[in-house]
């Protein structure tokens, strides 16, 4: 798949014509999915290259006024899944260079001129331009002005409730992970390489990877259930924190894994940790012996949970 970090960078591919999605995208969930899908299946009929054009950061945590909406995939991840999926392009530029255009001057300057639109997908509520101005009525009559197609996919809905980021956002804060994972039609996950830390779970007896998270809120928090991919030919159980560590002085938050049975240096690795059971919220311990102790009960724990899952 090839990757454009702005519209200028598409100078010398104005000539090829496309089947663009576009949004944030964030999580891929089975709304998205169905967008993609649509847009793949016009695409294997004309020939045209399938496009998503997306935005880094994201507009709800570019507008955001303190702490922003958890994100669900950081960039890489999306880019990921995107290419697993089939898709040829990802556009993607920052969302500045794209804020302060009128719904007009973006269909004419970045879907027209820049893209070569032959085809859009978008979701029934899409909005786009300055002040979200332009919506799916709007781009209606771009379609008919500018001659390109306009296919509008509704939404996807599980028992009643409609798929959505938000949607999955919650059921992950609550520990729901089962309706998250429903709604993305996989587990959630989070990736990452794995990065030096205190070394104090190895002293403790629990060797733990660090994970960068690369997103400036996690949407899960506490002790979970995992597997883990990118360490071998099959995936890993093991347990996770996802926590600013308040027993040992806190900081920011990390994602920290305890692979069972594995003693490798992996530092530099790229892993997945795919969430399978919330166990517990993270919490301080009165002394390191307690910590300790809470570990090796949260490693049965997890045990048992994962054994239970797939027995």
């Amino acid at each position: 798949m090839r990757l454009f970090r702005s519209i200028k960078a598409l100078a010398l591919e104005s000539a090829r014509r496309r089947v663009v999605s576009i949004g944030a995208f964030d999580g891929l969930h089975l709304g998205h999915q169905e967008i993609f899908r649509r847009a793949l299946s016009i695409g294997d009929r004309t020939g045209d290259a399938i496009t998503a054009l997306s935005f880094e950061p994201t507009p709800a945590e570019y507008f955001a006024r303190g702490e922003p909406p958890a994100r669900l995939t950081c960039f890489r991840e999306r880019l990921e899944r995107l290419e697993s999926m089939g898709i040829d392009e990802l556009v993607c530029p920052h969302f500045r260079e794209l804020n302060e255009l009128d719904h007009q001057r973006f269909v004419d300057q970045i879907l027209v001129a820049g893209l070569g639109v032959r085809h859009i997908v978008v979701g029934h509520d899409f909005c786009y331009g300055a002040g979200r101005k332009g919506n799916i009525d709007t781009l209606e009559a771009a379609s008919a002005a500018h001659g390109f197609d306009l296919t509008i996919v509704d939404p996807v809905y599980l028992d009643g409730r409609r798929v959505s980021s938000t949607g999955i956002r919650a059921a992950l804060s609550s520990g729901d992970l089962d309706t998250a994972r429903r709604m993305l039609g996989r587990d959630y996950s989070m990736s990452g390489r794995v990065v030096h830390g205190l070394g104090l779970g190895r002293d403790l007896g629990f060797p733990t990877a660090n994970v960068n998270l690369k997103r400036r809120k996690a949407p899960v928090d506490g002790i979970f259930a995992v597997q883990v991919d990118g360490l071998g030919p099959e995936p890993l159980d093991g347990v996770a924190n996802v926590g600013s560590r308040p027993t040992v002085g806190g900081g920011k938050t990390l994602l920290e894994v305890f692979v069972f049975d594995f003693d490798a240096s992996i530092y530099g690795a790229y892993i997945t940790v795919r969430f399978k059971k919330r166990l517990r919220s993270e919490e301080k311990f009165d002394t390191i012996e307690a910590m300790q102790e809470q570990m090796q009960a949260d490693v049965e724990a997890a045990k048992a949970a994962l054994a239970e899952r797939f027995a």
